[in-house]
């Protein structure tokens, strides 16, 4: 039996659009980064080694998501592509998962330092701050089991040595998230060098939470 979306180009496409647009944006660079969509019971996700320009709607992997089949194409999976199954199978409101290696973001991975409530724009990620999963090899299980731990009830981590990860109920919206992250550790980042940055309070970000929730930037995690 044909797998469903093995033939959806336009969902293919839009992902190729979204890995152009996050290069343009200058977070990422190369092929470094890699995009995954929900498509049904399956995970459609970027090939290795591909560049995006010359990136094809055939190009794309189609992954089922309990793993009882193989996958479909005659490309290889993105390296990455064990942490974008694991947060779509863990997360079920999660229906796009975009990983980057933005300059500012990586920086705070490579020092270890979660992104914390130093702008009320946090907030957009679930909670008083953007937490760092654990460094591991990357493709490991080890590595998606850290970055599940510190996505826990957040849409957005840091990977220690490594990049980020965001996550969204749209592609739209994980990439939105992508950009606004780098946004965010360029903005802490540069405070750091100008002083301390004034850290808010659990109470004033909760007000924040909570406003976002009938805003439109909160959605399933």
């Amino acid at each position: 039996m044909k797998p469903p979306y093995r033939d959806c180009t336009a969902l293919r496409q839009a992902v190729i659009d979204a890995c152009l647009e996050m290069n343009a944006a200058r977070i990422n660079q190369g092929t470094s980064g890699n995009i995954s969509v929900r498509a049904g019971d399956h995970m459609l996700i970027t090939p290795s080694g591909v560049p995006y320009e010359t990136m094809m709607p055939e190009d794309l992997v189609l992954m089922p998501l309990d793993r009882s089949g193989s996958q479909t194409g005659q490309r290889k999976p993105s390296t990455e592509w064990p942490f974008h199954l694991a947060i779509l199978q863990a997360k079920p409101g999660v229906n796009a998962v975009v990983h980057a290696h933005p300059v500012f973001c990586s920086a705070l991975a490579m020092n270890r330092q979660a992104i914390p409530a130093c702008h009320y724009m946090v907030a957009a990620f679930g909670g008083s701050d953007v937490p760092v999963a654990d460094y591991a090899l990357f493709g490991s299980q080890k590595l998606s089991n850290n970055i599940l731990r510190a996505l826990q009830n957040r849409s957005a981590c840091l990977m220690a040595n490594h990049g980020a990860v965001t996550t969204g109920d749209n592609l739209p919206r994980a990439l939105w998230r992508m950009v606004e992250l780098e946004t965010l550790a360029q903005s802490y980042t540069t405070s750091l060098t100008i002083g301390k940055p004034h850290i808010l309070s659990e109470e004033e970000m909760a007000e924040v939470v909570t406003a976002f929730s009938d805003y439109g930037l909160k959605d399933s995690r």
